[in-house]
């Protein structure tokens, strides 16, 4: 049985492929500021932060401690920071429930707490690693936009930012579970776009930000996958891209229509793609391990490969060069236009699922043990500045925004009881 949550919504119908609706023709100002963090890899989606800022790179569980909140049940999703509040997702599995908590952004004080969905969760088929709450939330400033897959389709919804009441809700897509859901909301003007690629047959959706009404629809390959729609500008214009299912999309993001597709990424892909202006940068580990670079030109021409597993933390173009953390935890630097490789180093023992972000001239970057590195975005070799250890796990990717950083993390009781923490750190 399917449950949903009556607030006065209505459940959108998925509109035919092809079939469009009309945008508003003044969308809705996005209401945010130079500090924030709107929405997943940050505001020019890139996991590049305001250069300006001057975060700690160096705390303990006691060092640099500006708050520290418990977070109920388990959960992937990044926090998104806009005004004065911090939103978060998290999933209690035991009692089958996906919500979305608000703190204030100086003390930590929990605002308000919403369940989004009351509903059975899949027992068979998700990964080890995955969670039912892998998404970040995006923000206009008025509303709070998430995705969650639950109990057969995918849905999105928005809520007040003010006290959470659901605003809107739209059923996307019925959604086949294979490894698990994680691709988080993006915003574009009046639009919220929204992916639910699985091996049942995917939509790829833009959602009136306002009303939650589908503006446009289209159909995907019958291949699970797991990366979030990122919008880039590059040659020239702004791109929507989304890799996976065996392609390379891009889209006009306000209509959906197609401006180029191509051959060139694994069937399923996690990361969330960057540009140097020329080039997409497309990473994958299922049935092969790569990185390429694709020429967003329209052409399809592949400019270089190879077979590095960057699997799931995203990448960094930093000028001239790319910067990846592989899932084993090695460091890697190349050249974008070539793929020559400059230099590797091994970041400890243990993987890596949190990407990594920049902040001036530093990458900082936290392994599955809690342990954040901070080392050089420096083409020459590699220099590591600091390390730090906060909990004993740690999936989800630090939000670096007004110099304080804001970390997921977990810790395990002598009991091994598994509890999680929001921190926010600053000097």
């Amino acid at each position: 049985m399917r449950h949903f949550l009556l607030f006065g919504f209505a459940i959108i119908a998925l509109l035919p492929l092809g079939c469009q609706e009309k945008p508003e023709a003044t969308p809705e100002a996005i209401a945010i500021g130079p500090e924030d963090w709107p929405w997943w890899r940050g505001p020019n989606r890139d996991g590049v932060a305001d250069p300006k800022q001057n975060p700690p790179t160096n705390w303990s569980e006691t060092k640099n401690v500006l708050w520290k909140m418990p977070i109920p049940g388990r959960g992937h999703g990044s926090a998104t920071v806009v005004g004065e509040r911090v939103y978060l997702t998290t999933a209690e599995e035991d009692r089958h429930i996906q919500s979305v908590l608000c703190f204030d952004r100086g003390t930590g004080k929990e605002l308000w707490r919403k369940e989004v969905h009351d509903g059975a969760f899949p027992t068979k088929g998700a990964n080890a690693k995955a969670s039912h709450a892998s998404a970040t939330v995006a923000c206009d400033g008025k509303r709070v936009f998430v995705n969650f897959a639950n109990d057969g389709f995918v849905q999105a919804s928005a809520l007040d930012c003010k006290d959470g009441k659901i605003v809107w809700q739209t059923k996307v897509a019925d959604y086949v579970l294979h490894q698990g859901y994680g691709p988080s909301p993006a915003i574009y003007k009046g639009l919220v776009i929204v992916s639910a690629d699985h091996k049942g047959g995917g939509k790829f959706a833009g959602l009136d930000r306002v009303t939650g009404k589908i503006v446009w629809s289209i159909d995907r390959p019958k291949l699970p996958n797991y990366a979030s729609p990122i919008i880039l500008n590059v040659d020239g214009k702004d791109q929507l891209i989304l890799i996976g299912c065996k392609l390379v999309t891009s889209l006009d993001p306000l209509t959906g229509k197609k401006y180029w597709e191509t051959a060139g990424s694994t069937e399923e892909c996690v990361t969330s793609t960057v540009t140097d202006g020329k080039h997409v940068f497309s990473t994958g580990g299922y049935p092969k391990n790569h990185v390429a670079a694709i020429v967003a030109d329209g052409s399809g021409k592949v400019a270089w490969e190879n077979t590095t597993r960057v699997y799931v933390p995203s990448l960094l173009v930093v000028g001239k060069h790319l910067y990846g953390v592989q899932d084993a935890g090695i460091a890697t630097c190349w050249d974008c236009a070539t793929g020559k490789e400059i230099w590797t180093s091994r970041l400890g023992k243990a993987g890596f699922t949190s990407s990594p972000v920049l902040v001036g001239n530093r990458i900082f970057v936290t392994n599955e043990t809690g342990t954040t590195f901070i080392f050089k975005a420096n083409p020459e070799k590699f220099e590591l500045e600091d390390e730090n250890k906060l909990g004993d796990e740690a999936l989800s990717t630090p939000t670096i925004c007004g110099s304080r950083i804001y970390i997921r993390v977990v810790k395990i009781g002598a009991d091994k009881k598994r509890e999680e923490w929001l921190y926010c750190l600053a000097k």
